[in-house]
């Protein structure tokens, strides 16, 4: 076992480490401190670019802290940097952008400059009172967790650490640099980011930190949805979503931003004839991560997440001792939709999630016999521009441990994706139209614009999804044969 000495050298040679690491990648933080010094201020880097310089991942996002007001700030930093803003200046931030040449390579460094500060909720207020501070101490006793209270001040690169961040990184851990009521008091929406940490990081959040959590999820109500569904997303944009999200429902904050995740936590019927929904959820969400092109999918992960949400309003226990769920897709998109209005996601993003959560089990309605050309054109065309993540989702939503059964599914679902692949090169699936247009309906029909012009293009676009293609003398001979039905 390493002795005290021992453990003091190598925190000493990580802190090493990590002030390299910022002179390599982040020159332009010798630049900016230089031009504070000159204007009689102090600065430093801190937060989370100080803990991801320690842990060897740091970015071009760049945090710093300073002594010198907003005003200040905006003085030293415009004439040097290639864009400032000053959106959140009224919480004491400017933000700049910098352009710098690193080694061999162009870097665009993203840098955000606060003056040190101290900020509280009110019980009733959603937003943050801010009080300026005099010292770096002060500035970093108010911050979230410990791995993020360290700092390096510049230009001399000293390592500040007052409340044991260092040691903490090194455990894997998150505690609060005060006390977590103190600190979930002044800003409840930490109790979310101690989650998102957990998720991004693979870290453990300490018990004193559950605890408090689970003491003071209800205070989360006091925070606005925006904010709520920022630190979600990146909670689930993460390596390990899953721990994240379990944590939220452990300490019931999850009863409070998205109820419907702990309400998949079904009771099993006395025959454990159903699988538990909520586990089930996790592993469908961990599987459509794991077939993910490009990076984090939101929409494909969100809907991972809900698909399932419509099942506790729809189980029912059936004569013969089966559970169901009837209709489930249909509740759960609305419910989804519902969730997600709340959450103050775009109506784009709504739209997508909420229509996945509707179709993720069009696939198993067809069985798993023979497709027909007609009940592919629906499929693509119900799916729209969401095929590629509805595959992902249906092959996702396959955790049963019967490995035959899940081989099944999977060569059903191939078999799905080769005949999608054969009816696109024969036909523009993507694209499904009727053979005739409004304007040739109305020229062949004698009608001006009206309800009968989207009643006859409807009956086109049906007859297209059956047969396939047809050629125009049969479409037109298609569309009088309606018309007369209609007329009789």
């Amino acid at each position: 076992m390493p002795n005290a000495n021992e453990e003091t050298s190598a925190l000493s040679q990580v802190q090493d480490r990590a002030v390299s690491e910022l002179l390599r990648v982040a020159p332009v933080a010798d630049e900016l401190a230089r031009r504070f010094q000159e204007a009689g201020f102090s600065l430093a880097l801190v937060g989370g670019s100080v803990r991801d310089a320690l842990l060897g991942r740091l970015g071009n996002d760049l945090d710093f802290t300073t002594d010198a007001r907003p005003q200040d700030v905006l003085r030293i930093v415009r004439p040097w940097a290639d864009a400032v803003w000053d959106v959140g200046i009224a919480f004491g931030t400017v933000g700049a952008q910098k352009d710098a040449r690193v080694g061999d390579a162009d870097r665009s460094f993203q840098i955000e400059v606060t003056t040190y500060r101290s900020e509280a909720y009110d019980r009733t207020s959603r937003k943050p009172e801010v009080s300026y501070g005099d010292s770096i101490e002060e500035d970093l006793v108010r911050r979230d967790f410990t791995v993020n209270a360290m700092a390096v001040a510049l230009p001399e690169k000293r390592f500040i650490d007052p409340h044991g961040g260092l040691g903490d990184l090194a455990a894997r851990a998150l505690r609060t640099p005060g006390t977590p009521e103190a600190s979930f008091s002044d800003d409840p929406l930490r109790m979310m980011r101690a989650a998102r940490f957990a998720a991004q990081l693979d870290f453990e959040v300490a018990p004193e930190v559950v605890a408090a959590m689970k003491e003071m999820a209800g205070r989360i109500e006091i925070v606005s949805a925006e904010r709520v569904r920022d630190e979600l997303n990146k909670l689930i944009l993460s390596a390990h979503p899953r721990k994240g999200l379990s944590l939220l429902v452990d300490t019931g904050i999850a009863e409070y931003v998205l109820p419907e995740l702990p309400a998949l936590h079904l009771e099993r019927d006395e025959h454990h004839r159903h699988k538990d929904v909520y586990d089930h959820t996790l592993i469908v969400l961990e599987q459509a991560m794991a077939l993910e092109e490009g990076g984090p999918d939101l929409t494909l992960r969100l809907a991972a997440l809900l698909h399932d949400i419509g099942k506790p309003r729809t189980r029912r226990f059936e004569k013969d001792g089966r559970v169901s769920f009837h209709h489930h897709e249909m509740v759960g998109a609305k419910m989804t939709k519902k969730r997600m209005t709340a959450l103050k996601y775009s109506n784009e993003l709504v739209k997508d999630v909420s229509r996945l959560v509707e179709l993720h089990l069009r696939f198993h309605g067809y069985g798993t016999g023979e497709w027909t050309d007609s009940a592919v054109r629906r499929y693509v065309r119900d799916a729209g521009p969401l095929l590629g993540r509805l595959h992902k989702l249906t092959r996702s939503d396959c955790t049963t441990r019967n490995r035959r059964k899940a081989a099944a599914l999977s060569r059903a679902y191939d078999g799905l994706e080769e005949r999608i692949a054969q009816l696109q090169e024969q036909e523009e699936l993507d694209a499904i139209r009727p053979d005739l247009d409004g304007n040739q309906i109305m020229e062949i029909l004698g009608v001006k614009p009206g309800p009968a012009v989207g009643q006859a293009y409807k009956h086109l676009l049906e007859l297209r999804l059956e047969n396939g293609p047809m050629a125009h003398d049969a479409a037109v001979a298609a569309l009088k044969e309606w018309w007369a039905a209609q007329q009789g």
